[in-house]
C-alpha cells in the first residue's frame, strides 16, 4: 500500500509539474511568480454553482418527488425572464475571469522566458567576465616574462660588452702573433726557395752535362749504326754479286753440260728430270711462284704459331723467304735445301742454310732435338711412299710439345689443277688434307688443324659468278697448311 501511495504521489507530482510549466506558475530564476491555483479553484467552484442555475435539487423517488418536481420546473420557467440577466452577468464575470485568468499565464509566461534570457545573458556576461579574466592574466604573466627579458637582457649586455672588449684585445693579440709568425716563415720559405733554385740550378747544370754527355754517345753511336749499315750494305751488295756471280757460273754449268752427255742422278728428294737440268729455277720461282716480298707477306702466318719455338727447321727453304720472316720476328731458325743455287742465295743474305739432302739431314739430326719443323710447298715434288716417311722422320726428330707445319696445294680446289698445280713440271701428285692428317695421326702427332690458304676467288675474279656455297666447296683456298702437334 506504501509502495502505491508513493507511485500516486510521484504520478500527482509529475502531474501538478507540467501544469504549473503550462500555467506558468512557480518561479523564474530568482524571481517567484504568483500562483494561480487558488483563482483557478474559485473559478471552477464558480463555475458550479452558475451551471447549477435552474436546476432542481434531486429528491428521493417517489409519487411526492415527482410532484414537488414538477411545481419547481414549473416555478424555475416563469421565473425565468427575471433571472436570465442575472444568469448572463453570471456567465460574462465567469468569462472575464477566465481571460483574466489567460492574460496572466501568458504574462508568467513571458516573465519566464524574459527571466531565461536574463539567466543566458547573465551566463554569457560571466563567461565572457571570466574570459576576459584570464586574458587580464595572461598579459600579466606575458607583461612579466617581458620584465624578466628586459632585466636578463641587461645582465647580457653588460657581459656581451664585456666579453666582446676581451675578445677584441685577445683577436688583436693573435693578429699580432700571426703576423710574426708570417713574417717569420716568409723569412723561412725565402732562404728555403733560394737554396731550392740553387739545388736546382746544381742539377740542371748536371744534367745538361749528362745531356751533353748522352749526345755525344749518341753522336758516337749514329756514326757506328752508319758505319754498321755501311758495313751491312756492303755484305748485302756482295750477297747479290756473288748471286750474279753465281748464276753467271750458272749459265755456264748449263752451257758445259749442253756439251757433255747427260748424267743420270738419283735422289732421296724429288729432283729434276734429267731433262730439266738446262732450267733455271730461281728464275722459275720468281716468275710463277711470286716475289720475294709476296712470298714473306703470306707467309706471317708462321710468325704467330712459331712465336715461342726455339730452333725452327725449315725443310726445302728455297730462297730463305720463310727464314728470313722468322728472324725479323726474332725467332732462331735455319734451313735445308738440295738446289744449289737457293742455298747460294740464302747464304748470301746472311742465312744459316746447308745443301743436302732432306731425307739424310733429317736423319742425322738427334732425336727430339728440334723446336719446331716447316716444310712448304716440297711433299708434292716427293714420291708418294715418301711422304709417310718424311712425316714420321719429323715426329722423330721433335721435341714433346713442338710444332710442325706441312704446307702444300689444295687439291680440293679445283682451280689448282687448271692454273697452279701443273706449271711446276716436278709436281708429282698432289696430297688432299684429309691424307695429310691421316699420315699425321699415324706418326703420332695430335692437336692436328687444317687451314686454307689463298681464296681461289682473288686470283679469278670469275669465280663471283658461282653459287657461293658451291664456290666455297670447289674453289676454296689454293693452298693449305696442317698443323700438328708431337704429343708425349
Amino acid at each position: 500500500m506504501d509502495e502505491k501511495a508513493e507511485e500516486l504521489s510521484a504520478v500527482i507530482a509529475e502531474i501538478r509539474q507540467r501544469v504549473r510549466a503550462r500555467n506558468a506558475n512557480g518561479s523564474a530564476g530568482d524571481v517567484s511568480l504568483p500562483d494561480l491555483m487558488p483563482l483557478l479553484h474559485a473559478r471552477d467552484a464558480a463555475d458550479a454553482k452558475v451551471a447549477s442555475i435552474g436546476t432542481v435539487n434531486p429528491r428521493p423517488r417517489g409519487l411526492v418527488n415527482s410532484l414537488v418536481q414538477t411545481v419547481k420546473r414549473l416555478v424555475a420557467r416563469a421565473l425565468d425572464w427575471h433571472v436570465r440577466e442575472q444568469v448572463e452577468f453570471n456567465r460574462a464575470v465567469m468569462a472575464c475571469v477566465q481571460s483574466t485568468l489567460e492574460a496572466l499565464a501568458e504574462t508568467n509566461r513571458s516573465i519566464t522566458a524574459l527571466s531565461a534570457r536574463i539567466h543566458d545573458a547573465s551566463n554569457q556576461t560571466r563567461s565572457e567576465l571570466q574570459t576576459f579574466r584570464d586574458e587580464t592574466h595572461g598579459l600579466r604573466l606575458e607583461a612579466q616574462e617581458l620584465k624578466d627579458i628586459r632585466l636578463r637582457w641587461s645582465e647580457w649586455h653588460v657581459h656581451w660588452e664585456k666579453t666582446l672588449a676581451d675578445t677584441e684585445i685577445q683577436f688583436l693579440r693573435s693578429v699580432a702573433e700571426l703576423q710574426n709568425s708570417f713574417h717569420y716563415r716568409v723569412t723561412v720559405m725565402d732562404s728555403q726557395h733560394r737554396e731550392q733554385i740553387k739545388a736546382q740550378h746544381t742539377d740542371f747544370e748536371q744534367a745538361l752535362a749528362r745531356s751533353i754527355d748522352e749526345i755525344q754517345k749518341r753522336v758516337w753511336t749514329s756514326l757506328d749504326e752508319i758505319q754498321k749499315r755501311l758495313w751491312d750494305d756492303l755484305a748485302r751488295l756482295r750477297g747479290e754479286y756473288d748471286a750474279v756471280v753465281h748464276s753467271e757460273l750458272r749459265v755456264l754449268r748449263q752451257k758445259m753440260s749442253s756439251a757433255r752427255p747427260a748424267e743420270q742422278v738419283i735422289s732421296h728428294v724429288a729432283a729434276p728430270a734429267s731433262g730439266f737440268d738446262g732450267i733455271d729455277w730461281l728464275r722459275f720461282a720468281d716468275r710463277f711462284r711470286g716475289s720475294e716480298a709476296d712470298i714473306k707477306q703470306r707467309q706471317q702466318i708462321y710468325v704467330t704459331r712459331f712465336r715461342h719455338a726455339a730452333g725452327v727447321l725449315d725443310l726445302g727453304c728455297g730462297r730463305g723467304e720463310m727464314l728470313e720472316v722468322l728472324r725479323d720476328s726474332g725467332i732462331p731458325a735455319r734451313g735445308v735445301d738440295s738446289n744449289a743455287d737457293s742455298v747460294a742465295v740464302s747464304t748470301a743474305k746472311g742465312l744459316d742454310v746447308e745443301q743436302a739432302d732432306l731425307f739424310t739431314y733429317l736423319g742425322s739430326l738427334p732425336d727430339s732435338s728440334l723446336g719446331g719443323i716447316v716444310c712448304c710447298q716440297v711433299i708434292e715434288h716427293l714420291p708418294r711412299e715418301r711422304v709417310p716417311e718424311l712425316v714420321r722422320l719429323a715426329h722423330a726428330k721433335l721435341r714433346s710439345g713442338a710444332l710442325f707445319a706441312l704446307e702444300t696445294p689444295n687439291p680440293e680446289c679445283l682451280a689448282i689443277f687448271a692454273t697452279h698445280f701443273y706449271i711446276d713440271p716436278t709436281h708429282r701428285h698432289p696430297i688432299p688434307p684429309a691424307l695429310a692428317g691421316f699420315y699425321l695421326e699415324e706418326a703420332g702427332f695430335g692437336r692436328i688443324e687444317i687451314e686454307r690458304l689463298s681464296p681461289a676467288l682473288d686470283t679469278i675474279p670469275s669465280l663471283a659468278a658461282l653459287p657461293e656455297a658451291f664456290r666455297k666447296e670447289f674453289f676454296g683456298g689454293l693452298d693449305y697448311i696442317a698443323f700438328a702437334v708431337k704429343l708425349g
